[in-house]
């Protein structure tokens, strides 16, 4: 079967297809968290005294009294064997967006030949999986295969349903025999405890004296793409690289705006709804689905959770999405820019940090100008942001997030905060010395009778910040759809850990010195403005003259490509920062540089050889068989004496001839090997290759609108946008 056949038949095989009929809704109080086995679980079959002491290591972060683990581990194998799993998988999520499991049976022969079903305290505690294939970054040699994987009792077994059986997850951390971490989980778990350390100082400072255990919590939007799975398996580079090396712009995109917040196709409301009943399952509070901007794309956002069991549940959210859409023919494209022309897909952060005893520490309250344990949690994170804005930046750097970072579509690649025009006003009355008011809400009136009044923000969003508050907490806008949410939470922990202890520093030299606590606060605030307000930014993101100001007049780093991002993890003061608040050593951060370094490296030559191989075995095919007939056309009508215009095929030759030409050149340019250093690499693959890629492409997607739509043999995006 040819390409333009296979083409076709894909487009009928899709409109003929019978939408999955909607399971029958459970009630909800029904199925949630009937897979997870949660503390009110844990309480119903445990010992009073060992439940407490496992409650005590959950909420309060308690050391894990280990005596513990085999009453546990009994418990937490009946339940599981009632819901159907054989099989335990200790889940980790090492340094590739992944998530990793390795299944073990609870079958333990015994001497006689029969077997019976067993499962430890020391096998709850602890795992080895063969680590020698999971990169670590020069943390050990390749012959090196010991690694561990140690038992997270903050965040919820759980049983995960598929259609090949039911399996026991245990969310565990993964290090290596020397203690290093070679996982996300790690670090996030040290920054959340040093960052409660630091908070808890401060607010005791502040006169608290009941505090509890702060945490940092999470609500990440993840937006995706749903393609036809008759579509992508007809696109080897959708296949192999999760985005479209060509592919010429539908002449409908995203320009009438007719598919954001519409009414959800039918199909694809089917496949939500059971992503959602397996997301409720498992307990992940799923709160909001909707049509996102481009054609083909959605969103899905949960509730806020803390930040490390909404870690391990976005990773399992991703893996959700990826698994439903097979069952209903889609495949789920979480690539960042699957589509050129269109808007890409992020995932953004939605960051507080708060404690059961005063509550969210990010809520301005109604007066935010005498909210002086907002203002000081607020301006620390200002600070932190202005410092280490290129370690934010760093943390979401990747080949693929390269495409939307810094387009219109996306927060640029510059680092700012965005305050709002309220809170704006706020600390800039601060930084001028002397803070009175803070504009009030108000109330919309609609001027309709039968409409209701309601308060009004006192402040507009910006759509164009990376950083920008929104509310009672900090939306990070530039992560990307297909990153794991550990990295920025980590790099947003520890920033403000390290501000939070700079700001308890000051004021407890103040206040040993007879201050007042609101004049030493407002002198802290007010340093705070005057040596970082420079990051604060209300305005359009997106426009040259930010951009100008931003590098020339503040002094902020410009850093647009994974290539000028990465090397920022090298930087002393970033390695500093992590070894004195403790979260990674310069071990660690080493390695994740070289990790990270090393997937975009091979992102980029894995995409080189891809455009090189389908423009060589398809679109070239493609463009001289249309030349061929098109050629032979206007000879024989020029032999009956019809002279046919020469112009058509004439573009195409050359259209062909410049592919071919560029192609060998990017040929010649993927076998350089003689790089000084890593960063040299890196900045030849964002300089040097990519350019030519999208040359390529650029001659590609030129010949797809001239040759004959029957012999074009790639699914368009017409077709992939459009047919659902």
């Amino acid at each position: 079967m040819s390409g333009n056949e296979s083409r076709f038949q894909a487009i009928c095989q899709i409109t003929d297809r019978e939408v999955l009929p909607p399971k029958t809704p459970s009630r909800l109080e029904e199925m949630w968290a009937i897979d997870v086995f949660s503390l009110n679980k844990m309480q119903a079959c445990l010992p009073k005294d060992v439940f407490k002491a496992i409650k005590k290591t959950v909420q309060s972060g308690g050391k894990l009294d280990v005596s513990v683990a085999g009453v546990v581990a009994a418990a937490m194998k009946d339940w599981a064997i009632s819901k159907g799993a054989l099989y335990y998988a200790h889940v980790f999520y090492p340094m590739t967006n992944i998530t990793a499991e390795k299944h073990d049976g609870f079958v333990s022969v015994q001497s006689d030949g029969s077997a019976i079903t067993e499962f430890t305290g020391k096998v709850l505690v602890q795992g080895e999986p063969d680590g020698s294939s999971f990169p670590n970054g020069g943390i050990r040699s390749t012959f090196e295969a010991r690694g561990y994987t140690a038992w997270d009792v903050t965040s919820p077994a759980y049983i995960m349903q598929t259609d090949n059986g039911a399996t026991l997850c245990i969310p565990t951390v993964f290090i290596s025999w020397t203690g290093e971490a070679l996982d996300k989980k790690t670090p996030l778990l040290r920054s959340n405890a040093v960052m409660n350390k630091a908070a808890t100082r401060l607010l005791k400072l502040l006169g608290h004296t009941d505090v509890a255990t702060v945490n940092s919590s999470c609500g990440a939007e993840q937006e995706y793409f749903l393609i036809d799975a008759h579509f992508a398996n007809s696109r080897p580079d959708l296949l192999l690289t999760g985005r479209t090396l060509f592919g010429k712009p539908a002449a409908k995109g995203q320009q009438f705006d007719d598919h954001y917040f519409g009414a959800i196709p039918e199909r694809v409301q089917v496949f939500m709804q059971d992503v959602e009943e397996r997301m409720y399952r498992l307990g992940i509070p799923a709160k909001t689905r909707h049509n996102e901007v481009a054609p083909g794309q959605f969103e899905l956002a949960p509730f806020f959770e803390a930040a490390n069991v909404a870690s391990d549940h976005q990773q399992m959210t991703m893996t959700i999405l990826r698994n439903t859409a097979k069952k209903h023919g889609f495949v789920c494209l979480l690539h960042e820019k699957p589509f050129a022309g269109i808007n890409g897909s992020g995932k953004h952060v939605n960051w507080s940090v708060g404690n059961a005893t005063q509550g969210n520490l990010l809520d301005p309250g109604d007066t935010p100008h005498d909210n002086l344990q907002f203002l000081l949690f607020c301006g620390a994170i200002i600070r932190g942001v202005h410092m280490y804005g290129p370690l934010l930046r760093a943390v979401v750097a990747s080949a693929s997030n390269d495409h939307r970072l810094g387009a219109n579509e996306a927060p640029p690649a510059i680092i700012s905060v965005y305050l709002g025009s309220q809170l704006e006003d706020v600390f800039e009355q601060i930084k001028q010395g002397d803070v009175k008011n803070s504009a009030h809400a108000g109330v919309m009136n609609l001027g309709v009778d039968t409409l209701p009044e309601f308060p009004k923000d006192p402040g507009d969003r910006n759509r164009t910040s990376p950083f920008a508050f929104t509310g009672n907490r900090f939306e990070f806008r530039a992560v990307g759809s297909n990153q794991a949410v550990s990295g920025p939470l980590v790099a947003m922990n520890t920033i403000l850990t390290d501000s939070l202890t700079w700001v308890a520093d000051k004021l407890e030299a103040e206040l040993a010195k007879g201050i007042g606590l609101n004049d030493a606060a407002f002198d802290i605030l007010k340093e705070v403005m005057e040596q970082h307000s420079a990051v604060v930014f209300g305005g359009n993101g997106y426009s040259e003259e930010w951009h100008k100001m931003a590098v020339e007049e503040r002094g902020l780093l410009n850093l647009p490509t994974t290539a000028d991002a990465l090397p920022m993890l090298k930087e002393k003061y970033i390695e500093e920062l992590f070894e004195r608040t403790g979260v990674l050593s310069a071990t660690e951060l080493e390695s994740r540089f070289e990790v990270y370094a090393e997937q975009y490296l091979q992102v980029i030559e894995m995409e080189a050889k891809l455009v090189i191989s389908m423009a060589k075995t398809v679109i070239y095919p493609a463009a001289f068989r249309h030349l061929s007939e098109l050629s032979v056309t206007i000879a024989n009508l020029k032999e009956i004496g019809i002279d046919l215009e020469k112009d058509g095929a004439e573009k195409v030759a050359a259209l062909i001839k410049l592919m071919m030409d560029t192609l060998s050149k990017l040929d010649a340019a993927l076998s350089k090997h003689d790089f000084g250093s890593i960063e040299e690499h890196m900045q030849y693959s964002a300089k040097t290759l990519r350019p030519m890629m999208d040359q390529v492409r650029e001659y590609a997607d030129a010949l797809e609108g001239e040759v004959a739509d029957d012999l074009w043999p790639l699914p368009k995006y017409q077709e992939m946008l459009f047919i659902k």
